[in-house]
């Protein structure tokens, strides 16, 4: 079998056992390091700061890991986050590919977190998404004026005539079900569904995708994230949040 020896033909393997840490992060905190990634200087964008207590009775706690957000760029965003670390996660690695298409084996994945808002900026990211929400609620329309206000367009012109039917047939209007809804942006949904949570604390699905006019699938997903199924009791059939984004709701909705 013959070889192919181009760049494009080999993984490259060299990093194969660098351990790697996988992060899920607000779109915000994204967006920052994104704008620092391409600019010329080259700088820290956070740092991982791991907290152990050796003088628990029962003996070493738990380490906590929080982020400390660094660099210019980061504006208004909340300056400390806390990391929940994962135990139990599928084995992943991570690969990356050049734009001479050689690609490479950069670590294996040892530690996964979620990047959550820490206690002390609770206030500051609850406000953060509040006029995140608000923003994206605005409808942006414009007037356009039309050059030719006589209308000549929008007259049959000749051998048109024929094709105009004089009993046109009634259009069946489209359900709002069968109607193909489009995905809004991740963070902006997240946003909404804070705010609906603030207005009640129980949600069922099909009040959900009535009110956000996404797909109910998409909205599974952040459902999974963000809130807790109820099977039993007097809220069966509903979502509500979890207790960690529940408490930002509550203190932000308390302003």
């Amino acid at each position: 079998m013959d070889e192919d020896h181009s760049d494009g033909g080999f993984l490259d393997t060299g990093k194969a056992d660098r351990s790697v840490w996988l992060m899920k992060c607000p779109v915000v905190v994204a967006k920052s390091w994104k704008s620092q990634a391409a600019s010329s200087d080259s700088q820290p964008v956070a740092k991982v700061v791991l907290s152990l207590d050796l003088l628990e009775s029962d003996g070493p706690s738990s380490p906590q890991f929080t982020m400390e957000m660094a660099g210019p760029e980061t504006g208004r965003i909340p300056k400390i986050f806390s990391l929940n670390m994962f135990k139990d996660f599928v084995p992943m690695c991570v690969f990356s590919e050049t734009s001479q298409g050689k690609v490479a084996m950069e670590g294996k994945v040892e530690h996964k977190f979620d990047m959550k808002p820490h206690e002390e900026n609770l206030e500051e990211y609850g406000r953060l998404c509040r006029e995140r929400t608000n923003k994206s609620m605005i409808k942006n329309r414009q007037i356009q004026v039309i050059d030719n206000d006589r209308g000549v367009h929008m007259r049959p012109m000749p051998g048109m005539v024929g094709l105009i039917s004089s009993n046109p047939k009634k259009t069946t209007p489209v359900k709002q079900s069968d109607m193909k809804r489009t995905r809004r942006d991740r963070g902006e949904l997240e946003d909404i569904m804070f705010k609906l949570f603030e207005r009640q604390p129980n949600w069922a699905l099909k009040q959900l995708v009535q009110e956000t006019d996404q797909p109910a699938q998409f909205l599974k997903e952040i459902l999974n994230e963000l809130c807790v199924y109820n099977k039993r009791g007097t809220n069966q059939g509903t979502y509500e949040l979890k207790p960690e984004y529940r408490k930002s709701a509550e203190d932000t909705g308390a302003e």
